[in-house]
């Protein structure tokens, strides 16, 4: 917070308040890290002092006044060195280079700002010199830092208390003339803006307001005009501060004239003449002043002022809002992008203020065109790429990257949702539809960019998902104000589930971007997971925003998929026929049982889409938490297609994940008289066949094995689903004995890891036997008992010796081959 009492040269202060953006200083460097030495210093004033006497100008004085210069962090100027200093400037014997005016002027405002009471016969005698100067050799050697420096010094001699009022009103005077007629010279030289408002700060704190208003026109007219400096951001941040502390200097010294004078006049009515983003940083400072003095005193005259500010800042953001016609139709020119900018850093560096729906929906346009313009960034880059066909200039999202804007965006989103907690409901949704949109845009968005630039150009793609992760992070913040202000008996039951629906699909869309774990994410999914799962019809609604099985495995609306899916066949006619005939006929269906990653657009993969397989796993981990809720006819046109092809994803979190939500299906829905158990029935014929023709190699053994103890457990006993379940198990288990047989002792070892696979399965056929025994005894099927009861103790006792055999066989081979190799014998089937 600015306080005049510690702050010795503003525009040092201001620099250091503007997010680390660097401005060098006005011809010369005030920051300079080089110093000279006591000796050099002395030696210095000693050369100006000869010079002066001699009445001849040496060039070894220019450097003399550099040497100085150097040490100004250091240096004290004295009354006698400023009264040197006043005769060189105002000296006929010789003309001054013109390099020579700007580090005249900074050694005076040294003096100025360092001496503890400067003589006042000397300040009236350096305002005559000053005006002489800038009468008589201003005009031929003007220049940005001969300017800069001129309003410093002017600005500083304003401030002094002790100086005389004649004095005061002089330099003010000439500051605004200076600024007035000579204000595109700031253009050429944009470095020099610290000094410059360090000026006007100064002149505006003075005792004298006689140019009050005059210096405030100047400062928030300037940036308007056409050969006048350009409106940045770093720009905006220092005419906050400088405000901040001219304000608050007001305040401390109770100056209610000034005080009311700019209430009225200044942030009461809006001349043409003002820029908007100059105005609403104005506003910011002063909210920003008035905050610290109500933190020690309640002053009445200290809430007008603030009032006044809020109004300021309502009114620009309502004049943006009319004129961009809202947030969706807006144009991104610069200066209404601009505008955004400021608006949202001035909430943020000012505090809470009172809600006005123009100021949230400016907040809402900021950060999603301004902070996370990732939409934005996606259509200029693939405009690069298919267009141009050049290379995206990586050093824009830099620069994003490093900007006081982005860094600041955790802030300005704490801001956002202070102004949602106390909107209106109209309000409130209009931002909702805003976000939630955003969310689905930055998820098509950047699917193709991802894809685009995976192997291209992975540092901007890097960058990119730098600027995404925060804006999951806003979403993350954005959503838990949501909960708490919707999911509430305030709200009936019915809003509770749409809200909860809007923010799981939208949580979906970023989940590619989640990379940490977020207490506020965590606490947003249980909130609205607890609402969804209670309702079928809010279960469904969350189910449907599924992707696609078409969406999944083609590009852009490419309609290559299969009539109808493999689970859709009616597997009935298998059950009362043998097993012989049974296996025939699953044969027979093999053109429906296809890879799915074979279904997909030439140059796509669905396996190697990150952006959309992140989102998937969302849905797979989120919908067994309401699979009882889900009718089995939404379960198998929605779920079921997504389930199977991710069955077969190369990541195997992602395969196991889609195991788990065949297991929780299949453990749902206690009552054996609904459709589901049909669909369980139906959909373990598919289930085995995509598994194991996936195993070893993509299908993770612990996903499988849970899949078929869920399938084995849940089933009605004696169904033909789980004889077949475990009579793939069995053909499974000898095929690859026989691949095993089949091979040489020396590739035994390099065969998917050696005997592990079939070892696997032998285990788990162990494991199931006991649970199908319990299932035969239980059935009252007195035709089909018998025979299970056969088939089962038979099985049994095959694959214990199986189970036996093959190991000890293997390793009698291996170590017989070794000695003399030869022909492995193949093992019997089971």
């Amino acid at each position: 917070m600015a306080r005049q009492t510690n702050t010795l040269f503003l525009e040092q202060w201001l620099r250091t308040n503007i997010g680390g953006i660097s401005y060098s200083v006005s011809g010369h460097s005030s920051l300079s890290t080089s110093s000279s030495s006591a000796r050099a210093i002395i030696q210095a004033w000693s050369e100006i002092r000869d010079s002066l006497q001699n009445q001849t100008f040496n060039p070894l004085i220019l450097q003399s006044l550099k040497t100085l210069l150097n040490s100004q962090a250091s240096l004290h100027v004295a009354d006698p060195q400023a009264k040197l200093l006043l005769s060189v400037l105002s000296s006929r014997s010789f003309d001054l280079p013109s390099e020579s005016y700007p580090i005249l002027l900074r050694l005076l405002y040294i003096w100025v700002r360092k001496s503890f009471r400067p003589s006042t016969a000397l300040i009236d005698s350096a305002v005559d010199v000053l005006s002489h100067v800038f009468a008589t050799e201003f005009g031929s050697k003007k220049s940005p830092s001969f300017l800069a420096e001129g309003i410093l010094i002017l600005g500083a001699i304003s401030f002094v208390p002790s100086v005389s009022e004649s004095s005061k009103i002089a330099c003010s005077e000439l500051l605004c003339r200076l600024l007035e007629e000579d204000y595109e010279l700031v253009r050429l030289g944009e470095e020099i803006i610290p000094d410059v408002l360090a000026g006007i700060g100064y002149a505006l704190s003075s005792s004298v307001d006689v140019h009050f208003v005059r210096v405030w026109d100047s400062l928030l007219g300037i940036w308007g005009k056409g050969d006048g400096p350009r409106s940045t951001v770093p720009t905006a941040l220092m005419i906050l501060h400088v405000v901040e502390w001219v304000v608050s200097g007001c305040i401390k010294s109770r100056s209610l004239k000034k005080i009311e004078a700019f209430s009225q006049q200044i942030l009461g009515t809006s001349k043409a003449s003002y820029v908007p983003f100059a105005l609403v940083m104005v506003a910011a400072g002063v909210l920003r002043a008035s905050r610290q003095a109500a933190n020690g005193q309640g002053l009445e005259f200290v809430s007008r002022l603030r009032i006044s500010a809020e109004n300021q800042i309502a009114f620009v953001a309502q004049q943006l809002i009319s004129e961009t016609k809202g947030y969706i139709n807006s144009d991104n020119d610069s200066a209404n992008s601009l505008l955004r900018q400021c608006l949202s850093l001035a909430l943020a560096r000012s505090g809470a203020v009172s809600f006005t729906a123009p100021v949230l929906l400016c907040l809402a346009s900021a950060l999603l065109r301004e902070i996370f313009p990732l939409s934005h960034l996606y259509m200029q880059i693939l405009q690069f790429i298919h267009i141009s066909g050049s290379e995206f200039d990586t050093n824009k999202i830099k620069r994003h990257l490093d900007s006081t804007l982005f860094k600041e965006a955790g802030v300005i989103t704490g801001v956002f949702c202070n102004q949602y907690v106390s909107a209106d409901e109209d309000s409130k949704s209009l931002v909702e539809s805003l976000i939630w949109d955003y969310c689905r845009d930055v998820y098509s968005g950047h699917r193709q960019v991802a894809l685009l630039l995976r192997e291209r150009n992975n540092e901007l793609l890097v960058d990119l998902e730098k600027i995404a992760e925060s804006a999951f992070l806003m979403v993350v913040v954005f959503a838990l104000a949501v909960t708490k202000q919707r999911l509430n008996s305030n709200f009936s039951q019915e809003i509770q589930r749409e809200k909860s629906v809007q923010i799981l699909v939208s949580f979906s869309c970023l989940e590619y971007f989640r990379r940490m774990r977020l207490p506020e994410y965590m606490d947003t999914i249980r909130r609205v997971v607890a609402c969804v799962q209670e309702n079928e019809s809010a279960c469904i609604s969350f189910v449907e925003s599924m992707p696609t099985y078409v969406d999944l495995t083609t590009w852009q609306g490419d309609i290559s998929s299969p009539s109808f899916w493999p689970w859709e066949a009616d597997v009935y006619i298998l059950f009362s026929l043998s097993a012989r005939f049974r296996c025939s006929i699953l044969h027979g269906l093999e053109f429906c049982l296809v890879d799915f990653s074979s279904k997909q657009k030439m140059g796509y993969e669905w396996s190697k889409d990150e952006v959309q397989t992140a989102r998937v796993l969302f849905y797979v981990r989120v919908i067994p938490t309401c699979i009882e809720r889900l009718p089995a006819h939404v379960f198998r046109r929605v779920v079921t297609p997504a389930m199977f092809l991710y069955m077969g994803h190369p990541n195997g979190k992602v395969a196991r994940a889609s195991h788990s939500m065949f297991v929780a299906f299949m453990s749902s829905g206690k009552d054996f008289k609904d459709e589901r158990v049909s669909l369980k029935e139906q959909l373990v014929f598919y289930y085995m066949q995509r598994s194991l023709a996936g195993y070893p190699d993509i299908t993770p053994f612990e996903g499988m094995a849970s899949g078929v103890a869920a399938l084995v457990r849940h089933l009605p006993a004696g169904s033909p689903a789980t004889f077949y379940c475990i009579h793939s198990l069995v053909d499974k288990a000898n095929n690859l004995l026989s691949d095993a047989n089949a091979l040489k002792a020396d590739d035994w070892k390099n065969w998917q890891g050696g005997p592990e696979p079939c070892k696997k399965i032998l285990e788990l056929l162990s494991r199931l036997i006991s649970l199908v025994d319990i299932q035969v005894a239980e059935s009252d099927d007195v035709t089909r008992k018998p025979t299970l009861v056969s088939w089962l103790q038979s099985l049994s006792y095959l694959s214990s010796q199986a189970k036996i055999e093959v190991f000890t066989s293997k390793e009698r081979e291996s170590k017989e081959n070794s000695a003399s190799p030869g022909t492995v014998e193949p093992q019997a089937r089971l």
